[in-house]
């Protein structure tokens, strides 16, 4: 017979089950006395990227839950007729590792996972560095929406993809800003030519943007010497972010910004964690590079956005390909990456941006690319253009009526 306290974890794991929508690839649904949602995957052990974008998307939705406080994931797989035996299951998401290898189809009792030798983690531990469900923050006098440009990999172009879809907004008319929260490597006020300037304070002690290319702007960049390092601890960068974001004279209840653009660090640590938990963003834009070496790590940032509940409206692929003066494509850094990942976790690829000389003589002239009528030019107008309506249809489409069937 079961106690209340069964009931109510019977109906919390049918709760994630209908979020899942029932799919045929979950073989079961539990969950613990501690509000932990425990999810038996059916992955093919021959595509570790599926299995991977499968678990990322599962735990995320899971993970949205009322009631669900973190989430475990076993992966397992089904032994082929003739093939040989498969890896043991993979656990992810919480401190499970798994022993002797399981009968197929099978997930062992998890226990520690191992993370050097002799030395484990506990349940505990995990759960205090997990990231929580973003809270309800208040919206920032002046801005309307909040648009965060993030890599989870570094060198992937991420900032220039920040800096030429907002200059292609402010060129098509928006009210545009755009905050340089990438506080280790601030290149905004080179790759729009304001090296030099420094932001003035107003009658009310805020801080007033630097105008460039009909934009506001604000860097870590434009307050610190360029030649010393910045060696910051999470909770000074945090505070750096919050006094940029929310002392400054970005907009007002009149005339309000249309958008903020926030090119933040590569990576999903502190700075990116708090921006997604703290700050009322209203959407993230993933950037990522063609190879695999990138795309593993846009599976984790992806990840970090959807249990902070932020909505990650797609993916922008750079260096997509180079075309020599034949007219010939090279695919330099892979081919066709973005487009499986995006499929993978069932969102929209918005652009392949090819590698040409104008967008980097753009960013290293102070010019973006987005401002000139060429084809880089263009390519940023009908990015910006995608990204734009993408931020209305958030805030103007009302919540899909969902209806689960057997």
């Amino acid at each position: 017979m079961f106690t209340s306290r069964s009931k109510n974890r019977q109906k919390l794991a049918e709760a994630v089950e209908k979020s899942l929508g029932s799919p045929d690839w979950l073989e079961s649904v539990s969950v613990d006395e501690n509000g932990r949602a425990i999810l038996v995957i059916r992955a093919d052990p021959a595509d570790p990227g599926a299995a991977e974008a499968l678990r990322v998307s599962a735990e995320g939705k899971a993970g949205l839950v009322p009631g669900i406080k973190a989430v475990s994931t076993v992966l397992t797989a089904e032994r082929r007729p003739g093939s040989a035996a498969q890896s043991r299951p993979h656990s992810h998401a919480h401190p499970h590792d798994h022993g002797p290898a399981a009968s197929p189809g099978i997930p062992l009792t998890p226990s520690p996972r191992r993370v050097s030798k002799g030395a484990r983690l506990s349940d505990e531990a995990m759960q205090q560095g997990a990231p929580r469900q973003q809270a309800q923050v208040s919206k920032i006098p002046g801005i309307t929406r909040i648009l965060v440009v993030a890599s989870a990999k570094g060198g992937v172009g991420k900032s220039t993809i920040a800096v030429n879809i907002a200059a292609a907004m402010a060129k098509a008319g928006m009210k545009v800003g755009l905050l340089d929260a990438d506080i280790y490597g601030p290149s905004i006020p080179t790759m729009l030519g304001t090296q030099g300037a420094e932001p003035r304070g107003s009658a009310n002690k805020k801080l007033v943007p630097v105008e460039a290319h009909g934009m506001k702007t604000l860097s870590i960049g434009y307050l610190s010497d360029p030649d010393s390092p910045m060696i910051w601890r999470g909770p000074i960068v945090m505070s750096a972010i919050t006094q940029m974001l929310n002392d400054a004279e970005w907009g007002t209840e009149k005339d309000p910004l249309d958008v903020l653009v926030i090119d933040t660090p590569p990576g999903t640590g502190d700075a990116q964690l708090a921006i997604a938990q703290k700050v009322p963003v209203t959407a993230a834009l993933i950037v990522t590079t063609p190879q695999e070496v990138a795309l593993a790590d846009v599976r984790r940032g992806v990840a970090m956005f959807t249990k902070t509940a932020v909505p990650v409206i797609g993916l922008v692929e750079t260096m997509s390909y180079f075309v020599d003066p034949a007219g010939q494509k090279h695919f330099l850094m892979g081919q066709g990456g973005g487009k499986r990942m995006s499929e993978a976790l069932g969102l929209p690829l918005l652009a392949e941006v090819p590698m040409l000389t104008a967008i980097r003589e753009g960013g290293d002239n102070g010019m973006p690319a987005a401002l000139g009528d060429t084809e880089a030019g263009k390519a940023f107008h009908e990015l910006a253009r995608k990204v734009a309506v993408a931020l209305d249809t958030l805030e103007t489409k009302a919540p899909p009526e969902i209806v689960f069937e057997d």
